[in-house]
């Protein structure tokens, strides 16, 4: 079953109550009191080289011995990396899924949707459990990304991809960028 809580409620994050246009409701699927936790949000390339997954893990690392939760996206690659690496080290995580909860996308990673909530981390959506994923809730689901973020990490991703989207929002809400571009 899928809670939710709104705008209103003291649990919802105070990091999203200050962005443009923050979800009204959230529906989720874990521990809620993560969204209140000092957070960083990793998000980038569907094709992480070997380069872009040691630096990727490395920074997760560095972000786990401050207890700092992960965040991104779910999606294949930088996002997929981030959670494991999050939840290998012990350490909580948050997913911003682009659908309801009956349509977990991509299909490859709902094993990871499953272990982030059953080892204590939190999946959210602002979409009820009926919406499928599509591509025009992608980029509007990268503004909860930022939001939530005290700054993002945009690792191998092109200049044009969601990961540019999430980087712009973050920059719109006063946080910092940092990205590992593609080794040459």
């Amino acid at each position: 079953m899928t809670d939710f809580i709104d705008f209103d409620d003291e649990k919802y994050s105070e990091n999203l109550r200050k962005i443009k246009n923050p979800p009204k409701r959230l529906y989720y699927k874990g521990d809620i009191n993560l969204l209140n936790t000092p957070c960083f949000s990793i998000v980038g390339s569907r094709e992480l080289t070997d380069y872009g997954q040691h630096v990727e893990k490395r920074f997760v690392n560095h972000l786990a011995l401050r207890e700092i939760t992960i965040v991104s996206g779910l999606a294949v690659g930088a996002d997929g990396v981030a959670h494991k690496e999050a939840l290998d080290l012990g350490e909580k995580t948050i997913a911003v899924i682009g659908g309801g909860f009956n349509h977990i996308f991509p299909p490859e990673n709902i094993k990871l949707y499953e272990r982030i909530v059953n080892e204590g981390g939190l999946v959210i959506s602002e979409y009820k459990d009926d919406v499928e994923a599509s591509s025009q809730n992608f980029p509007i689901r990268n503004r909860i990304i930022a939001g939530l973020s005290l700054g993002v990490l945009v690792v191998e991703a092109k200049a044009r991809s969601g990961s540019g989207i999430t980087a712009r929002y973050a920059k719109e809400q006063g946080k910092k960028v940092f990205a590992f571009p593609r080794k040459a």
